[in-house]
C-alpha cells in the first residue's frame, strides 16, 4: 500500500500540500453533494441519488484530470495562452449578454451545440484576465510606475472584462476586479493609480445604479437592491438565510451525521450556493472549520510559492489565482453564516457544478505548474553544487 501511495505521489509534481488540500475538498464535495441532492433527485431523476453522485463524481474526476494535465505544462506557456484566452473571452461575454441562457433575469451561460453542454463564460474570462494581468505586469516592471506606458495597458482589459460580466453577475465582476487590484498592488503599480481606479469604480457603479433606478426596466438592479436591503434591515435574513441558520444550529459544535441533513429539503440550491451550511449541519462547526482551514492552507501555500518564485510572472500568476479562489470561498462561507448579503458565488471545488469545477481545476493546475518549476530549479541547483 505504501509503495502504491509513493508511486502516485511520485507522479504528482509541485506542492504536495496543495494536492492534498484539493483532494480533501473533493472528498467533502462528494459527501455533501450526495447528501444535498436528495430533493433534487426526487424531482428530476425519479428519486435516484446515484445519478447526481455519479454525475458529480465524473465532473470532479475530470476536474482533477484537468488539474493534473495543466500542472505538467511549463507555466511560461500560459503567458502566451493568456493573450489568446483574453481575445476569445471578450466576444464570448458579449455573445452571452445577448444570446445566453436567461435565468432569473441574468444571462450567464451559453449552450454548446451538438453536445448541449452549458458553461458560464465568466469562469473562462476570470481565468484569462488574471493570467493576462500577471503577464502584462511582469513585462512592464521597468516602467511600472508610469501611467501611459504601464497602467493603461493593464487597466483597460480589466475594465472591459469586468464591465461585460457585471450586468449579469455583479458579485463575480466585483471579485475579479478586487483580485486584479491585489495583483496590481503586489506588482508594484503606482498606489495613486490604484486608488484612482477604486474611486472611479465606485463613481461608475453609483452612476449605473442611479440610471437604472429611474428607468422602467431595472433588470438585475431590483435583485441587487433586494439582497442588500434584506441584509441591512432584516436581522433574520431572507428565506434561504433563515434555513441556512437552522442548518448551522442543528450542526452544533461537533456532529458526525453524513447524509442526515434535513434542511436540504428546504434550502434553495443546497448543493451549490448553500452547500457550506449543509456541511456544518452534518459535521458541526468543526467540519466548517476544517473547510475554512483547507482554503487558508491553500492561500498560505500560494504565498510560499510567490516568495520562492524567481520570476515575476510565476509569482503574480500563483498569487492571483490563489487569492481569487480563496476570496470566493470566503465570500460563499460569509453568505452562508449571514455575514454578507446573498450572492451567486459557489464554494470552489466543493459545490456541485460542471465547467466551473473544470476551470477551478485548471487554476489549481497552473498554480502547481509554477510550484513544479520552482522545485525543478532547486533540484538543478543542488545537482550543479554536488558536481
Amino acid at each position: 500500500m505504501q509503495a502504491v501511495i509513493n508511486s502516485i505521489f511520485g507522479k504528482l509534481k509541485g506542492d504536495k500540500v496543495i494536492w492534498l488540500t484539493v483532494l480533501g475538498l473533493s472528498v467533502f464535495s462528494l459527501l455533501a453533494v450526495y447528501s444535498s441532492t436528495e430533493s433534487l433527485a426526487f424531482r428530476m431523476a425519479g428519486g435516484s441519488l446515484f445519478y447526481y453522485l455519479a454525475k458529480h463524481f465524473f465532473v470532479l474526476g475530470l476536474g482533477i484530470v484537468v488539474m493534473y494535465l495543466s500542472h505538467l505544462v511549463d507555466y511560461k506557456y500560459y503567458s502566451r495562452l493568456s493573450q489568446i484566452f483574453l481575445w476569445i473571452s471578450i466576444p464570448l461575454l458579449i455573445y452571452t449578454l445577448i444570446f445566453g441562457v436567461n435565468l432569473n433575469e441574468a444571462r450567464r451561460w451559453i449552450q454548446i451545440p451538438v453536445i448541449n453542454l452549458t458553461f458560464q463564460t465568466s469562469d473562462f474570462a476570470k481565468l484569462a484576465l488574471i493570467m493576462y494581468t500577471a503577464r502584462v505586469l511582469s513585462k512592464k516592471q521597468r516602467e511600472i510606475k508610469k501611467f501611459k506606458e504601464a497602467f493603461v495597458p493593464i487597466i483597460l482589459p480589466i475594465v472591459i472584462v469586468c464591465g461585460l460580466i457585471a450586468p449579469a453577475d455583479l458579485s463575480s465582476a466585483a471579485l475579479l476586479f478586487v483580485t486584479c487590484l491585489i495583483i496590481m498592488f503586489i506588482g508594484r503599480v503606482n498606489m495613486k493609480h490604484i486608488l484612482a481606479t477604486i474611486l472611479s469604480g465606485f463613481l461608475v457603479l453609483a452612476m449605473i445604479i442611479g440610471i437604472l433606478s429611474v428607468s422602467e426596466n431595472s433588470g438585475r438592479l431590483e435583485t441587487w437592491k433586494q439582497r442588500i436591503e434584506d441584509f441591512r434591515t432584516d436581522k433574520d435574513g431572507p428565506y434561504q438565510i433563515q434555513q441556512a441558520k437552522i442548518a448551522i444550529a442543528k450542526g452544533g459544535i461537533v456532529r458526525i451525521a453524513p447524509g442526515k441533513s434535513t434542511q436540504r429539503n428546504y434550502l434553495p440550491h443546497p448543493y451549490s450556493d448553500f452547500i457550506y451550511a449543509i456541511i456544518i449541519e452534518e459535521w458541526g462547526l468543526l467540519g466548517g472549520a476544517v473547510i475554512l482551514g483547507l482554503y487558508l492552507l491553500l492561500l498560505w501555500r500560494c504565498i510560499k510559492i510567490v516568495m520562492a518564485s524567481p520570476r515575476a510572472f510565476g509569482a503574480l500568476l500563483a498569487v492571483g489565482l490563489g487569492f481569487s479562489l480563496v476570496i470566493q470561498a470566503l465570500i460563499n462561507m460569509g453568505v452562508n453564516v449571514h455575514l454578507l448579503p446573498v450572492t451567486g458565488l459557489t464554494l470552489p471545488m466543493v459545490s456541485m457544478g460542471g465547467s466551473s469545477i473544470w476551470f477551478t481545476g485548471l487554476a489549481f493546475g497552473i498554480i502547481l505548474s509554477v510550484s513544479r518549476n520552482i522545485e525543478e530549479m532547486k533540484a538543478l541547483k543542488q545537482t550543479e553544487l554536488s558536481e
